[in-house]
């Protein structure tokens, strides 16, 4: 086969600025929001701008998740971004996600006053995104809004949503099963490399992922299995707006890669370009967002767009210490009033002790520096380098030695924690196991990879 290459851009989350994204109760729900929400439409109006400009590849794919929260206005102001792109010479390809459709639309006027505006409906999406991918599709899933597209001579797209006008985020069933196994199936007769895209990830983008049962698709080992041995190896994900790329073989040795790519307006905000080189060989480059038109005050966009993140662990600890209560009514937990106390004495512990500190609550020696560093900086470092991928707390550094001399201290509670929390798909977990691989990345690189795909 030729090589083949493409754009890979998930979590666009478009929102049409002039629906209204300011005043106090705009503040007060940014205050625990980790990705951008007013800056969105400027986002995307510089990285299409850029995919415009750009020729290593064209063909764009574009894995869900389209808008903000399924704004009618916003998707129309999106198409015609996609239009655009397409006016430019690229080929275009989307699915829709659970954020293009009833994920309670919200706006703000400037009086702070919170409305939700006409939202788009499931059934509504195949005439608003029939001009990318569904009416050129080979096959075609109307229920699903699923597709296979035709990439090049020697490469199909397997598209695939997991939602239908009765459900979000679900199990595929037999009957959509059997219509992905014999699109695979077609591909290889006829010669055809054949890779999928998905916005839920079949594999967790983080070890610690695995527990949170929204972070992957739905039943995903039985979908990946059944991908792999019918020789689709690759796909590409986004949702959890983590850079990851992880690989499994299977029980019998079909090898499987979910290649997720971080959301393009929040941190880390990178896309991707990929190349087929062969049906056994596939190489990874990211791709920086572009600066883009804001008043970022005079940070620099990366700086900017860490520190919303950051500001979001700090708030939720900070709101722990000073007012559990209203911590407890923005997320929607249901928490007896008894454990304040409790959350307050956390909340005030992690936002002013150092590392130094803890590690001596625990006998623990910490290693360089490091010792002098706030735990709250810790953990908006820990907790960014999920998402940001190539985790930093590695063995070997005085951070990541430190860290897991911590993790050793615990591990008996772990071992007694790993007997009674499984992972969200019922398997068993190594909590040990798991924490020491999401604080430190040991495997492929996250960022730029080459893939063996048999």
């Amino acid at each position: 086969m030729k090589p083949f290459k493409f754009y890979v851009v998930t979590d666009t989350h478009y929102f049409k600025n002039s629906l209204g994204a300011s005043g106090r109760n705009y503040d007060r729900f940014m205050r625990f929001e980790q990705k951008c929400f007013a800056e969105t439409q400027s986002i995307n109006e510089s990285l299409f701008a850029e995919l415009e400009k750009s020729d290593e590849a064209d063909t764009v794919i574009f894995p869900g998740d389209l808008t903000f929260n399924g704004e009618k206005e916003s998707h129309l102001e999106f198409v015609k971004l996609l239009a655009k792109l397409k006016e430019s010479g690229k080929k275009v390809y989307v699915i829709t996600a659970s954020h293009d459709y009833g994920e309670h639309p919200r706006a703000y006027r400037e009086n702070g006053e919170e409305y939700s505006p006409d939202e788009l409906s499931f059934d509504e999406a195949y005439d608003m995104y029939k001009d990318f991918g569904y009416d050129d599709a080979i096959a075609f899933n109307r229920k699903h809004l699923s597709y296979v597209a035709q990439l090049s001579d020697d490469v199909r797209l397997l598209a695939l949503c997991n939602d239908t006008a009765e459900r979000k985020n679900s199990a595929y069933d037999d009957e959509f099963m059997s219509w992905i196994i014999a699109q695979a199936k077609k591909a290889k007769e006829d010669g055809c490399m054949m890779i999928a895209m998905e916005h839920y990830p079949v594999l967790p983008g983080q070890p610690i992922l695995s527990i949170d049962g929204d972070a992957r698709q739905k039943e995903s080992d039985y979908l990946l299995r059944k991908l792999a041995e019918n020789d689709v190896h690759l796909i590409f994900t986004g949702h959890m707006h983590n850079q990851s790329i992880n690989e499994k073989t299977t029980y019998y040795g079909d090898k499987f890669y979910d290649v997720c790519t971080g959301s393009a307006i929040g941190w880390p905000a990178y896309y991707r370009l990929v190349t087929l080189e062969s049906p056994e060989k596939a190489a990874v480059k990211s791709i920086p967002v572009p600066d883009f038109k804001w008043d970022k005050k005079g940070k620099p966009y990366q700086l900017y767009l860490s520190d919303l993140f950051d500001n979001m662990i700090k708030n939720i600890i900070f709101e722990m210490r000073d007012d559990p209560a209203d911590l407890c009514d923005h997320f929607g937990l249901k928490i007896s009033e008894t454990y304040y106390p409790v959350l307050r004495r956390l909340g005030k512990t992690l936002s002013a002790i150092t590392v130094g500190g803890l590690c001596r609550l625990f006998a623990v020696r910490p290693k360089g520096s490091f010792s002098q560093e706030k735990v709250l900086d810790v953990i908006c470092r820990i907790g960014r380098g999920v998402f940001e991928g190539n985790q930093k707390f590695v063995k070997g550094t005085d951070e990541g030695d430190t860290v897991i001399a911590l993790l050793d201290r615990l591990k008996p509670l772990l071992s007694v924690l790993s007997g009674k929390i499984k992972g969200a798909q019922g398997e068993k977990l190594d909590l040990y196991d798991v924490l020491v691989n999401s604080v430190g990345n040991y495997g492929i690189d996250d960022y730029n990879a080459v893939l063996f795909l048999k």
